[in-house]
């Protein structure tokens, strides 16, 4: 007889970055930033650096599953958040990563609980939608570029209404995303985000400069 699907529970690392701004006099502004499939939390810190200003304390997580990736170069280890299998749980865990950062930094007077604001590229923009629509007190603000939306929207009995301001992002010539999904995607968002805003840009699967200079003069706003 085969018993297939066993588990056992194990404790792994949650690895993540923290910048903390020089002489922090008072709690300030918390700019979480989620990487995409196959990158990392270097790599998102150094874009969070680019639109977020000097007296925010900014936190760069990383993805739990590494893989090999391509390079020009040969290959780089890369990291991802979900995968097809048992995608729920590592749902809960990014969950889980943003909540107890988020508890540490305002236990030690660093962060301001009322200015939260989550920035994702890619794969984390589903990811962080679904964090803010289930813990719709804990953000601010949520910035997505080029990525997608949670697939059970309007089906998942955990998701809550959602009213902080939102911006989508996404180009005109992504290499994973169509056009017809974009417009789906930013659709839907307008449909159920009463503070919602996107722009379209003329771009591959990508972060431009014009894409920062437009989530700079967003977190500007909001703050």
């Amino acid at each position: 007889m085969i018993k297939t699907d066993l588990s056992l529970r194990a404790e792994i690392s949650l690895y993540y970055d923290l910048f903390v701004p020089h002489n922090l006099s008072e709690p300030a502004p918390l700019l979480i930033a989620v990487h995409g499939y196959g990158s990392h939390k270097r790599y998102m810190m150094r874009e969070a650096q680019r639109i977020a200003r000097d007296d925010f304390v900014i936190v760069s997580v990383q993805g739990p599953h590494q893989h090999y990736r391509p390079t020009k170069d040969g290959y780089r280890v890369g990291f991802g958040w979900l995968t097809d299998h048992n995608s729920e749980e590592y749902v809960a865990l990014h969950h889980d990563f943003l909540l107890r950062i988020i508890v540490g930094l305002e236990r030690d007077g660093l962060i301001d609980r009322n200015r939260i604001y989550l920035f994702g590229f890619s794969q984390a923009c589903a990811l962080n939608f679904r964090f803010a629509f289930t813990h719709p007190e804990v953000s601010a603000a949520v910035i997505g570029v080029c990525g997608g939306i949670p697939g059970d929207l309007g089906e998942n009995p955990k998701y809550k209404p959602f009213g902080a301001r939102t911006f989508y992002l996404y180009g005109d010539d992504d290499e994973f995303y169509t056009q017809d999904k974009f417009k789906a995607f930013d659709a839907k968002l307008n449909e159920i985000l009463p503070n919602y805003r996107s722009k379209h840009y003329v771009a591959k699967h990508e972060i431009t400069d014009e894409m920062r200079e437009d989530m700079r003069q967003f977190i500007a706003e909001v703050r």
